[in-house]
């Protein structure tokens, strides 16, 4: 194991075991080095690679602390990775958020209060009569996310905000193409959104398995 790697992994223990709490300051680097065994320069490195990761958070000027290790922040780095995704992976995403999103949208079908469930409807009711395709792949991903904070699940929610990138291309790329497609989406949303303001949470499921679906099976065909 490289030296480096050694010194991620000791930061790593000492934050899992609760000696390093969230918004905790590290140790001065002379003493932490001392301690944990390393050499002033691989633990600056270490530190520098937490950091990159929203694990740590270096302060110039006042030390170096533990950020609040939500998942928000720590799958920040995932957004990142999924950036350099290739198109002939998009359908991958797809599949991963046929998965991810019904279980969001049942949870969402429990958990969203009254206040929750109005800014939903007025996600949909912010939508033009006629919607470009711009437009209705905007609204699509705010009704989307709003849901998934909805689930009440941070790190669920986190992971279907990441994966939202990926296929915003795909997205437009059918509105484009596919005769209905805005129809049909204006149609399946109003159907999620009804399921969850009458706290139907199968119902929520199946509708937003049925639109998500339509999409995977529609780029299969296109690809």
């Amino acid at each position: 194991m490289a030296v480096t790697d050694a010194a991620i992994d000791k930061i790593k223990d000492m934050i899992v075991s609760g000696e390093l709490a969230p918004g905790a300051r590290l140790p001065k680097e002379a003493d932490l080095a001392e301690r944990l065994g390393l050499s002033r320069n691989s633990l600056r490195e270490a530190v520098r690679a937490l950091a990159l990761i929203n694990v740590l958070d270096v302060r110039q000027g006042d030390g170096t602390y533990v950020t609040s290790l939500e998942p928000r922040l720590l799958l920040d780095a995932l957004s990142f990775v999924v950036d350099f995704h290739r198109d002939d992976t998009v359908l991958e995403f797809f599949q991963v958020r046929r998965i991810l999103e019904p279980s969001a949208t049942a949870m969402a079908a429990v958990n969203m209060g009254p206040d929750d469930i109005e800014d939903l409807r007025g996600i949909l009711d912010a939508l033009p009569d006629d919607p470009s395709v711009e437009q209705l792949v905007a609204n699509d991903l705010e009704f989307h996310q709003r849901i998934a904070k909805g689930s009440g699940n941070t790190v669920l929610s986190s992971l279907i905000e990441s994966l939202s990138g990926p296929t915003t291309r795909a997205r437009i790329w059918r509105g484009l193409t596919q005769e209905g497609a805005t129809v049909k989406t204006q149609e399946q949303h109003l159907a999620i959104y009804e399921a969850i303001a009458s706290r139907q949470p199968d119902v929520a499921r199946a509708w937003a398995t049925v639109h998500v679906a339509g999409v995977e099976q529609w780029l299969r065909s296109a690809l």
